[in-house]
């Protein structure tokens, strides 16, 4: 059985249950021989102090980076699927998939409880499929789709720096130039190798998403007010409104809560991981606060009429105001996918080498590299797509369903319900039910969020809508 005797990550088909030290191990580096004595007392004491700084963080710490990682301006379009569903159908779809999401981060917490060497998705799915047979053909494939998504999603905060700089401006430079500016604060957050050295950024980044929207329910409240908004609001969803609406209206609303794309990642670095409840039901019961009154206030007082990102409804002055708010969510948000896909790759390269720590010259050069690399590449892809904006739906529809929904779902049936045990318990029967709606709800995402993702891409096509590459538009 080869394993990763340094991290306890999963390399090979093999290594799915048992939790290898976290310690360097000449003997399993290929490019080291076998003799033990070929890793120095430096070497040690580096892996040593970079094990003990990779797991600081407790379920506080976790709690505010779940909800770092979820909740970005993505909240503010949740007012718009608010007037597409109704006050009723909208507050109830938000609630539900938002108490959805903490039975998905109990599950994804539980599997990392019980299989200590799952450092990311990757890994999980090296452990799920290789319930069938598959772990390694599991592990390489995850890997590949994780690590695209985060790529893409690195990308999008690029991108949406680019529009709020041109917001900001009026336009005051080709986007490109912004593109780049954005590129460029992106990676330079993103430098902090371990999770828990951006807890203070991630105090800045909860406040600033809080005032951003605070800044937009009051501006829009007050226009209500005044009668300068039109709120031609309504309990029920809109008239003639259409299937291909609904569903990606509670598509969005869905994937507003994936907040367990990271999880794994997160609790790598926690000093008690079995904590992790705790900051499960915190992160949760927050974003189902957030999203609920976001989209319910917002849609009251702006209307059928409201934009999306709905801090665009409060007129130019406003949007100005919460987009300069909101700058730090963009791109600390976007840090921590981008750190999350760093970490995978680096750790992946350096699995039993001492600079997988980042607190060596050499480990810190590649570190770099990887984030530089990662940032590039989802910058070139950003303004490359014309559509990007739809893809980045796309992949989540077809990627982030399995990561929020049923690959949790997955986890429940597969391991984690009593050893496999079938017994019509009255809990069991209770935990089944959820989770055979959760996984049910990501087959629904996976299929029609794809299909409405697809249509939206046409759409834009049809009407025009679809820009250029690379463009200063």
């Amino acid at each position: 059985m080869a394993t990763d005797n340094t991290t306890g990550s999963v390399n090979t088909a093999d290594a799915i249950t048992k939790a290898p030290p976290r310690f360097p191990d000449a003997a399993s580096d290929p490019e080291r021989g076998t003799s033990q004595q070929q890793i120095t007392d430096w070497e040690k004491e580096k892996a040593i102090a970079g094990d003990a700084h990779f797991h600081r963080m407790g379920w506080r710490g976790l709690s505010l980076i779940l909800i770092v990682e979820a909740v970005a301006l993505g909240a503010l379009s949740l007012p718009q699927c608010f007037a597409i569903l109704g006050v009723v159908a909208g507050t109830f779809v938000s609630i539900i998939f938002g108490l959805l999401a903490i039975v998905a981060g109990h599950n994804v917490g539980a599997l990392k409880c019980k299989f200590p060497h799952v450092r990311s998705y990757a890994d999980a799915g090296a452990v799920l499929f290789g319930r069938m047979g598959f772990a390694k053909a599991g592990y390489e494939f995850v890997y590949a789709v994780f690590l695209l998504e985060l790529i893409f999603v690195s990308g999008s905060h690029c991108l949406t720096g680019t529009i709020a700089f041109n917001d900001l401006t009026n336009k005051g430079a080709c986007g490109i130039v912004f593109g780049v500016v954005s590129a460029v604060i992106l990676f330079a957050v993103s430098v902090p190798p371990s999770f828990a050295d951006m807890q203070f950024l991630s105090f800045v980044d909860f406040g600033s998403i809080i005032a951003a929207i605070g800044v937009t329910i009051i501006a829009t409240g007050i226009q209500a007010s005044q009668g300068l908004q039109q709120a031609n609001w309504s309990w029920a969803p809109k008239d003639n409104v259409s299937p291909h609406e609904v569903l990606v209206a509670v598509v969005n609303v869905i994937l507003a809560y994936t907040f367990t794309l990271c999880q794994f990642s997160f609790m790598d670095e926690m000093h008690t991981p079995s904590t992790y409840g705790k900051a499960v039901w915190t992160a949760g019961l927050a974003e189902i606060v957030i999203y609920t009154l976001t989209g319910t206030l917002v849609y009251v007082f702006v209307g059928a009429d409201v934009e999306s990102p709905a801090l665009l409804s409060g007129g130019p002055t406003i949007s100005k105001i919460a987009f300069g708010v909101a700058l730090p969510v963009i791109f600390i948000s976007g840090a921590v996918i981008t750190q999350t896909a760093a970490r995978l790759v680096h750790g992946r390269i350096f699995a039993t080498r001492v600079e997988r720590y980042v607190n060596t010259p050499r480990g810190w050069a590649t570190w770099l590299l990887t984030i530089f690399v990662i940032v590039a590449v989802g910058w070139v892809i950003a303004e490359a797509i014309p559509f990007f904006s739809n893809l980045v739906a796309l992949i989540s529809s077809l990627f982030n369903s399995g990561f929020a929904l049923y690959l949790p779902a997955l986890m429940w049936f597969l391991v984690l319900r009593e050893d496999g045990s079938w017994s019509a318990s009255r809990e069991n029967m209770w935990k089944d039910a959820v989770n055979g709606l959760m996984l049910v709800s990501g087959l629904v995402v996976l299929v029609g969020g794809t299909w409405a993702s697809i249509q939206s891409i046409i759409d834009d096509y049809k009407a025009g809508a679809v820009g250029g590459s690379f463009t200063c538009s």
